[in-house]
């Protein structure tokens, strides 16, 4: 099977951190994984490309890597808003009439909104530069509280860590949620991240010990086949209800509820991807109750039904 070709476009002064995003998801080759993916990087001219940090890399391939390429990735573009060559331009607009998935980290928004390919649309960026990119691009639908927006063919990540995010939900996209968990666990990161980036944009008071909601998500976790409700999670930790959805809010930035149906939705597509369980016995383990129940909050979320994402990602397709 021919691997998915994800090429990462540089420019100088170029962010480790954003290319480390798509590099560590993409590009690491896992002993206990099969490779799916071939990763390289390429730049306007092949040669000597500089980064925010004062070193240099070496870069040997220029944008014809582009006409080959099935993602490409802007990695932030520094400085944000900064006018974007022509020929760079020309050669993502390229590679997207050629059906190649165009993927912009945190400032790397700014290059394809100036190549007019997220006109009409929503898309985010870092929270210090939604305002820059509504301003500078009206026709940005610009939406500063979320991780990323993906539209199948465009994607757009919020700032720095938000790329980790984004690309781990389109690995989980491209080969299923088992496949993108195993990805995150060996990067020693959750398969998915609650929340919004929103709750990053001021510094917050650093959560004591004894608040972290750690022991109750584990706990949760374990039980999600069993009647959760917010009175019984906050039974549970010795809260009030309304404390326990404070602290929610302040470190997941979502609600108890919506934490544990994203729970379930998501070990829901781990058992379609790994048992022949039927959809009403999924249901049931996850805690959703009945098939109805669960086909109409998994096509909500994962934009499918139950049985077209077994079709897709079944360990036995």
């Amino acid at each position: 099977m021919n691997r998915h070709r994800v090429v990462a476009l540089l420019n100088s002064p170029q962010s480790p951190f954003e290319l480390a995003c798509a590099a560590e998801v993409f590009g690491t080759v896992r002993p206990d994984l099969p490779v799916h993916y071939d990763f390289r990087v390429c730049s306007e001219r092949p040669g000597s490309v500089t980064t925010t940090v004062g070193y240099s890399m070496l870069v040997d391939a220029g944008m014809e890597a582009l006409e080959e390429a099935d993602t490409v990735v802007v990695p932030g573009w520094q400085p944000p808003g900064a006018p974007v060559p022509p020929a760079i331009l020309e050669a993502l607009l390229g590679a997207h009439r050629s059906g190649a998935r165009i993927v912009a980290i945190c400032t790397g928004a700014f290059v394809l909104a100036q190549a007019g390919l997220l006109d009409g649309r929503r898309a985010t960026t870092h929270w210090r530069r939604t305002d820059q990119l509504a301003a500078e691009f009206p026709k940005v639908q610009v939406v500063p509280d979320v991780l990323y927006v993906d539209h199948g063919d465009v994607a757009t990540s919020a700032g720095t860590g938000a790329g980790i995010d984004l690309c781990l939900h389109l690995v989980r996209s491209d080969h299923g949620a088992a496949y993108a968990a195993q990805v995150a666990r060996s990067m020693v990161l959750p398969p998915h991240r609650e929340g919004s980036q929103l709750q990053y944009a001021a510094q917050p008071i650093p959560a004591r010990a004894d608040e972290s909601l750690a022991p109750l998500l584990e706990w949760a976790t374990s039980r999600l086949g069993t009647r959760l409700t917010l009175d019984r999670l906050a039974e549970h930790a010795g809260l009030s209800s309304r404390t326990l959805a404070r602290r929610f809010a302040r470190q997941l930035g979502t609600s108890p509820g919506q934490w544990l149906l994203r729970q379930r939705l998501y070990a829901a597509q781990v058992l379609l991807e790994q048992t022949d369980l039927p959809v009403e016995a999924i249901a049931t383990r996850v805690g959703l109750m009945s098939a109805v129940n669960l086909r109409r909050h998994f096509r909500a979320s994962v934009g499918t039904t139950p049985g077209a994402y077994r079709r897709t990602f079944g360990e036995a397709r």
